[in-house]
């Protein structure tokens, strides 16, 4: 007799995708929950054939929702990474892409009530103990996913913007900043790396000098940031002058592929960076309004990012009072997700 079949919305948030799940109907015990997400998504394999994942670590990703354990928040959410061609399922990191979609799945589920226009849902991001508000339009007390969802984070307690207590490292020779507001991420000029920042990823991820150079970095940010072995952090951004009336350009690294956007809370790091005073890449800034979003050029599009830094902090404490942006989601499928079975051999 198959394993039962488990209840499932593949939706895309931002720009990514992923499975949704209700924390009730996954495995308690972590590790039957990971064996089980790895036969769902179909890892390890390149194709990810024998499962939903979609064959890339940007739509390879598991959202878990269940009843807050906060009196702060309506709903937990926990972001699980899941490897591709490689049997890992991590926890280390946030995921402010799926992030988009996980108000419009509570009220889909039940957990929490729609309003009857809009409706705001206060989560706690259980990777990192940080809680964001996610408010999307619910006309007639169903989502609309037409209309967009405003993402706003509250400033992280006590964990420090510059993880490595410096706005200006130096790792293997390049100039860089290390900066958490949401997502480990180091940023650094593109031209020092030899390139222009315009590249796609495609070209970026082909030239094997840039994929070498970006190994290095972030082996040598892992240990500097506090991250130890997480395997799919910390996020690198390459700057460059804006070309479209934004802010700044960006390429990401995620952390050796190449985004085809730019990651949430990746984002929201990247703009505050960009904001403190001796930041590398800082300088390639258009004009920054106060108060006014900061545009993040990404190699399809733009996304504007808001954050508001506490004028009242040491220089070399930084904090943030606020940040936001706007995202959309879209529920793709619900039903019923079937994983293979534990013991299985490859088919013809």
């Amino acid at each position: 007799m198959g394993e039962r079949g488990i209840p499932c919305i593949l939706m895309r948030g931002g720009t990514s995708k992923g499975a949704y799940f209700l924390a009730a109907d996954l495995p308690a015990d972590r590790k039957t929950r990971d064996d089980l997400i790895l036969r769902i998504m179909g890892s390890p394999d390149p194709r990810q054939i024998d499962g939903i994942g979609g064959a890339h670590p940007l739509t390879s990703k598991v959202a878990v929702i269940g009843p807050s354990t906060r009196a702060d928040a309506d709903v937990d959410y926990l972001f699980l990474q899941v490897g591709v061609g490689e049997a890992f399922v991590t926890d280390k990191q946030n995921c402010g892409n799926l992030l988009a979609g996980v108000g419009p799945f509570a009220v889909e589920r039940g957990l929490v009530p729609a309003a009857a226009e809009r409706t705001s849902v206060r989560i706690h991001l259980v990777n990192t103990g940080e809680s964001a508000t996610a408010t999307f339009a619910t006309p007639d007390g169903a989502v609309d996913y037409a209309e967009p969802v405003l993402l706003s984070f509250a400033a992280p307690e006590g964990k420090p913007l510059l993880p490595t207590g410096r706005v200006r490292d130096e790792i293997d020779g390049f100039r860089v900043t290390c900066v958490d507001n949401g997502m480990p991420t180091v940023v650094l000029v593109a031209a020092d790396l030899g390139v222009s920042g315009y590249e796609t990823p495609a070209e970026l991820e082909a030239d094997e000098r840039v994929a070498e150079r970006i190994r290095r970095i972030r082996a040598g940010a892992l240990d500097r940031m506090g991250l130890g072995d997480a395997p799919s952090l910390p996020k690198i951004t390459l700057l460059a002058p804006a070309r479209d009336g934004g802010t700044v350009s960006t390429r990401t690294f995620i952390p050796v592929r190449c985004h085809e956007a730019i990651g949430v809370l990746g984002a929201v790091s990247v703009a505050t960076a960009l904001l403190l005073p001796g930041a590398v890449g800082a300088d390639l800034a258009g004009p920054v309004e106060p108060g006014r979003p900061l545009r993040l050029e990404h190699p399809t599009g733009a996304v504007d990012v808001s954050v508001e830094l506490d004028p009242g902090a040491p220089a070399d404490r930084p904090r943030t009072r606020r940040a936001g942006l706007v995202r959309t989601a879209r529920k793709l499928f619900e039903g019923t997700v079937h994983p293979r079975p534990s013991q299985h051999t490859a088919s013809n």
